[in-house]
């Protein structure tokens, strides 16, 4: 069986993903500000890892995150960017299975169809790991397809994510701005953020 072909952009997330936490520096203050201005540091890698790689299989499986899980703190680990990256790749495994894209994920009690929770669970990807590259000094590769398929999904739930503050207002760009520039300022992100 084929898998479904929203998989191999998900890869490919999980793979700049993966990228982003490699340069991480070891021994880099965890309390220093974000573009998430609700989050230093240690609480947006804690955040990116939670959900963007344990929540990508457990969604894919349909399981709830255990309590063990929602409260580590990972960025207090050593090895907390091999052990992302490890994740990542059995979190893509588990959407491999076609069986994963079909029917709904159960979103706190709302059913949202599984091949919209795999979008979010890109931008996650992408977003927030742009947000950590940022805040640490790094930067993320994306390429010009999976740039063009964030700005989709921005547009998609930016108006829902706002009413949430998962957004913030989208920020003006010059008319040559690149996709992904564009993607990241949808979401209410400034593409030249410093810290």
């Amino acid at each position: 069986m084929n898998a479904h072909p929203m998989h191999p952009f998900l890869a490919r997330a999980a793979s700049a993903a993966a990228g982003v936490a490699a340069t991480v520096p070891a021994g880099l203050p965890l309390d220093a500000p974000t573009p998430c201005a609700e989050f230093d540091t240690r609480a947006l890698i804690n955040h990116w890892v939670l959900y963007s790689s344990h929540g990508l299989e457990h969604r894919a499986r349909r399981v709830e995150l255990p309590e063990e899980l929602s409260s580590r703190d990972f960025a207090a680990e050593a090895d907390w960017s091999s052990a992302y990256a490890a994740q990542l790749k059995r979190a893509v495994a588990a959407w491999a299975d076609p069986a994963a894209w079909e029917g709904d994920v159960d979103l706190g009690g709302a059913p949202v169809p599984a091949v919209g929770i795999a979008r979010m669970l890109i931008l996650e990807l992408l977003l927030h790991g742009w947000d950590v590259a940022r805040a640490t000094g790094g930067r993320i590769e994306v390429d010009e397809e999976l740039a063009l398929l964030a700005g989709e999904i921005v547009a998609e739930n930016a108006e829902l994510y706002r009413q949430y503050a998962g957004f913030a207002e989208s920020v003006a760009l010059p008319q040559d701005a690149s996709a992904w520039d564009r993607a990241l300022a949808a979401s209410g992100r400034d593409p030249h953020w410093k810290a």
